[in-house]
């Protein structure tokens, strides 16, 4: 399928994998033991069958619905036959298809994904030890950076912030998610985004006080945030 002047995807012998594969699945809606997943293998299933990568307890999934190849011409998202169809920006898919980030993939009406690319997020590997690390202490709401602890202590609002980040470190926390934990659930029609960024700079601004070499709070363009690094 040509897109954007793309070309068509030709199958080949195999899905050879792209030292930049970083991207990854958000789940929108849909029943799932999982909310996200890092496209870091040369190919990613998604189905209702207990051997994919992405599973979707629905019984409109296929057990092998649909694919997600790693090429070097980049994610290729491919249907497997599936009863029900799958869906790219609410189009059933007829042959194989390049993704591009944002992206909501449609598996029959069971499940909506969000494709999130390569140049919308970085690699979620865990450095080497000795790298810099972040600490929290939930008893006293301490926190330690690199070794060294914050003063004077963070703010409730940034701590309840961080503290979130650090229980989902290296997963992708929503927005929706900062404003519950931080203002409360009733507050959710009330907080701006320029609240929630300002929030975030804050709390970056603080930690890179200690340490300004690392980045530890990563934005994930359209998504949210994600703690890039933390080790209990």
């Amino acid at each position: 399928m040509h897109r954007n002047g793309r070309p068509d995807w030709d199958d080949g012998s195999g899905f050879p994998m792209n030292e930049a594969c970083v991207a990854m699945l958000i789940l929108q809606e849909g029943s799932s033991p999982q909310r996200q997943w890092l496209l870091d293998a040369p190919e990613v299933l998604i189905g209702r069958g207990p051997d994919c990568r992405v599973v979707v307890n629905d019984r409109q999934a296929s057990r092998h619905h649909a694919r997600i190849a790693c090429t070097q011409e980049g994610y290729i998202l491919e249907d497997l036959g599936s009863k029900n169809g799958t869906y790219l920006n609410g189009q059933r898919l007829t042959q194989p298809v390049r993704l591009v980030d944002g992206d909501e993939i449609g598996i029959a009406f069971a499940a909506r994904l969000r494709f999130v690319d390569a140049g919308a997020t970085v690699p979620l590997t865990l450095e080497a030890s000795g790298q810099p690390q972040i600490r929290i202490d939930p008893a006293s709401r301490s926190v330690w950076v690199a070794g060294q602890e914050l003063h004077p202590p963070l703010s409730p609002a940034q701590y309840r912030m961080l503290a979130l980040l650090y229980e989902r470190a290296g997963q992708v926390v929503s927005r929706e998610e900062v404003v519950h934990a931080v203002w409360g659930e009733d507050a959710v029609e009330g907080v701006t985004e320029q609240a929630i960024d300002a929030l975030a700079r804050r709390l970056r601004d603080r930690i890179a006080a200690l340490d300004p070499d690392h980045a530890y709070i990563i934005t994930v363009r359209g998504h949210g945030y994600r703690l890039q690094y933390a080790v209990p």
